[in-house]
């Protein structure tokens, strides 16, 4: 098993803002050959778990944002279910422990709003986030078939966030 150091000390995680949404997006162009809407970004801005990675510490000004992660809750029942919608990291930052760090953190904030387990859609061809989902306690529930509009099929993981040690 590889293990992927942590982000370098000059890499913050923190809360989404407005004023990130441009490079944000940017990093969803570059990496998805769907990417979502900039419009869908605007709506989660305030969310607990829409994070970003910014480089430059935490006295940074104007850093450069790496990554991304947006996840969420839906109602289910009496407990909240965790949603990880949209992860993505800079090409050429990526192998530095971004991903990994973003969802540690975002696990986190999920369980911070009482979320006991977390699902998440991946392309089935994506092996490097299965891996790192897989590191990250998520495990296979079913396959949706023709999920994305060129026909490949999404594998739904998820994970369960009791039990768990700290994130």
């Amino acid at each position: 098993m590889t293990t992927v150091a942590p982000p370098s000390s000059d890499t913050v995680i923190r809360q989404a803002s407005r004023a990130d949404l441009l490079d944000v997006f940017g990093i969803e162009k570059e990496v998805f050959d769907q990417p979502w809407p900039y419009s869908a970004f605007e709506r989660q801005v305030g969310t607990p778990a829409f994070l970003v990675s910014e480089t430059g510490g935490p006295v940074a000004v104007n850093g450069e944002i790496t990554g991304y992660i947006v996840a969420d809750t839906i109602p289910n029942h009496r407990q909240p279910l965790g949603h990880v919608k949209d992860i993505a990291v800079r090409p050429d930052s990526r192998g530095e422990g971004i991903g990994a760090a973003l969802l540690r953190r975002s696990l986190s904030a999920l369980a911070g709003q009482g979320v006991r387990s977390v699902k998440l859609e991946v392309r089935q061809s994506n092996e490097p986030a299965m891996n790192l989902y897989e590191k990250h306690g998520f495990e296979y529930l079913r396959t949706l078939p023709q999920y994305y509009s060129d026909g490949e099929d999404a594998y739904v993981l998820v994970a369960n966030l009791e039990d768990r040690d700290a994130f």
